[in-house]
């Protein structure tokens, strides 16, 4: 019913929006569900180290900004170039890039976990969130440092080619990359967490962490691994970022965090699935708002995610779908 009557408020707001102008509309669906996936690869990390460990990672939006800026220096040394053409040694080299990022940001995640969140494992809940902030500040200071403040060019090595659909409404081949790139990996994470012994071992983890240790599972290994999923996801995600929009900026984390955190919750914190399904609503809906589709149109984008989340918190706690975290 809850998620009933949102959709019908948005169809009502949006058909006349669409009904005047049908390929405007339809190229800021386009673009809307590309924001979102990438929102969604974020929420992802949190969703995973909630449902375990009930930790809000502050620290995961710049785990993902971190992601974006380790991969440039690579792209460098693997004598990538904007103006080359995207040939098949130019889309192999950016993979093994990517898969080089997602391990190392991976490896980050893991030595965070280990040191500031760990030791605090038994520590009152307001202990490790605040260390989470920390954590954040401190990965936000090290980017400053090593990149500036202001933003930095990320460099354009995707074709520009668009397809055309419907009157002036084009699907782009960067949007199609993101959206497939998105879909592949959460379809991925579901499989794994659904089907092998270590997804069942984090499963178990989230439902009652002092059972699944009496039945032999190692606590701090499933944790640390749900640690370096995270941000592995994350880490594709800041190269995925940098490949669309060609710019990345120190704080860009803090943001799309956030944003990201949003999803989680709108989605049902501790859902995979949930989480993916926030990550989509959420980048369409800040689409619909910067292109004046909802009142107050640009200038109030952020204020319509968050009062979505307001909302949820308000009439739905658990999310759309629903998924109960149990009291550890």
């Amino acid at each position: 019913m809850f998620l009933a009557a949102i959709f019908l408020i948005l169809a009502v707001v949006l058909t006349p929006k669409a009904a005047t102008n049908f390929p405007f509309f339809l190229q800021i669906v386009i673009y809307g569900i590309a924001d979102g996936a990438i929102f969604a690869l974020i929420a992802l990390g949190y969703t995973m180290v909630y449902g375990i460990i009930e930790l809000i990672n502050f620290a995961h939006g710049d785990i993902f900004t971190l992601g974006a800026f380790m991969s440039m220096p690579l792209i460098s040394a693997f004598g990538l170039s904007e103006g080359q053409s995207s040939g098949v040694v130019v889309w192999l080299l950016l993979l093994v890039i990517t898969v080089i990022v997602m391990v190392i940001n991976g490896g980050v995640n893991v030595l965070i976990e280990r040191v500031a969140y760990r030791p605090l494992r038994h520590a009152p809940r307001l202990a490790p969130l605040i260390t989470a902030v920390g954590v954040s500040f401190i990965l936000e200071g090290i980017m400053y440092v090593w990149r500036g403040a202001s933003n930095v060019h990320y460099p354009d090595l995707l074709p520009d080619t668009r397809i055309p659909l419907i009157g002036s409404a084009s699907l782009g081949v960067k949007d199609i990359i993101v959206i497939v790139t998105a879909i592949v990996l959460v379809v991925l994470l579901t499989i794994f967490i659904g089907g092998t012994r270590l997804g069942k071992a984090m499963r178990a983890t989230a439902q009652d962490r002092e059972a699944a240790q009496l039945m032999g599972i190692d606590i701090n290994r499933t944790i640390s691994a749900t640690f370096f999923i995270g941000a592995v996801l994350a880490g594709a995600g800041g190269v995925i970022f940098g490949l669309y929009f060609n710019s990345v900026r120190f704080d860009l984390g803090f943001e799309a965090g956030l944003f990201a955190f949003t999803a989680a919750v709108f989605g049902g914190i501790g859902n995979l699935q949930g989480a993916a399904l926030g990550g989509l609503f959420i980048g369409l809906v800040q689409a619909f708002a910067t292109a004046n589709f909802l009142p107050g149109g640009a200038a109030v984008s952020d204020i319509w995610v968050f009062m979505i989340l307001i909302i949820v918190l308000v009439f739905r706690p658990t999310g759309l779908l629903g998924m109960q975290v149990p009291e550890k």
